[in-house]
Parts: structure tokens; sequence; C-alpha cells
């Protein structure tokens, strides 16, 4: 099963399930900060900061940053998008799942070697989005793609315990 197939069909049962709970937002994706990041303008030009649950990608002064910030433009940059959220962080940000043209963006970053799986939260998820990103993780590290290229890639979290 190719990835983008993949991703439009995990994304569509995690809508089911989620959607009960979730609030949703749509927009224009008129931002992207990193690779866990974005900012959706809505059709009241209200803008939504949001973090990508799930997920948590390198920090842009950390390798592979900026090339995790670049896949999640090109993936939602620009275009319109459909997130469903349930909470909002200490930042301020909501928390959701990301789904433009069929595609979970979340997913995607994992897919690419570009963001770990962010356990830390996955007891906040349904079971079967968790078991999702930890697979398309563990799929990435085997394959040595994107950041697991580098043996000694360092966890965002860590990185932000080092550099503050």
């Amino acid at each position: 099963m190719t990835s983008l197939r993949r991703s439009f069909l995990v994304f569509l049962l995690l809508a089911a399930i989620r959607q009960a709970n979730a609030d949703e937002l749509s927009g224009r994706v008129v931002g992207v900060a990193d690779g866990d990041t974005i900012t959706l303008l809505d059709g009241s030009n209200r803008q939504h900061k949001i973090r990508l649950s799930g997920i948590d990608a390198p920090e842009n002064s950390q390798p592979f940053g900026r090339a995790s910030k670049r896949a999640l433009s090109d993936c939602a940059f620009g275009k319109y998008a459909t997130v469903l959220t349930e909470k909002t962080d200490r930042y301020g940000r909501q928390i959701g799942l990301v789904q433009v043209d069929g595609v979970d963006c979340n997913l995607r970053q994992l897919d690419l070697g570009l963001a770990w799986h962010y356990k830390r939260y996955a007891h906040e998820r349904p079971l079967t989005e968790t078991r999702v990103y930890c697979d398309a993780e563990l799929l990435a590290r085997k394959a040595r793609v994107g950041l697991w290229a580098d043996g000694k890639a360092t966890a965002p979290w860590e990185w932000r315990k080092r550099h503050g």
C-alpha cells in the first residue's frame, strides 16, 4: 500500500474515532514555524496556532530541523487544511491532527523520518493512532530515512533540556 493511500485511510479511521470528542477547524495554512507547528487562517480570518499531535519534530536549530520544517511546508503551506483538535497546550497552541488533501501531515512527518513519535502523550490519543504512529517511526528508523540516517540523532525534548 502506498504511503499516501495509507495516510488517507489512517486519517479517515482516526477522524471517525476522534470525531465525537474533537473540535474541527478548517482553513488555509498561512504559516509553518517548524516541523510540528502551523498557523491556520479560518474562514472568519482568525489565526489558530496548531501543534501537530503525536509527534515531536527537531527544533529549527537542531540537525534536520530545517528539513522537517520544509517537509511540513510541502505538505501544508498555502493549502486548505482540516484540523481535529481536542486540547490546548501551555503555550496556547491547539493540539491537532492536520489533514491536507487526504494526507495526515503528522503521520507524513514520521514516514519521512523527520519527527519522533511523541510517546509522552500517547496515553491521551486513541490506541489505533498510537500504534500507527509508533509503527511509522519504527519503519523510518529501519529504513534509515531522514534523521534516522544519523546514528546520533537527538530527540527534541533532550535538545530542549540542553539548550534551554
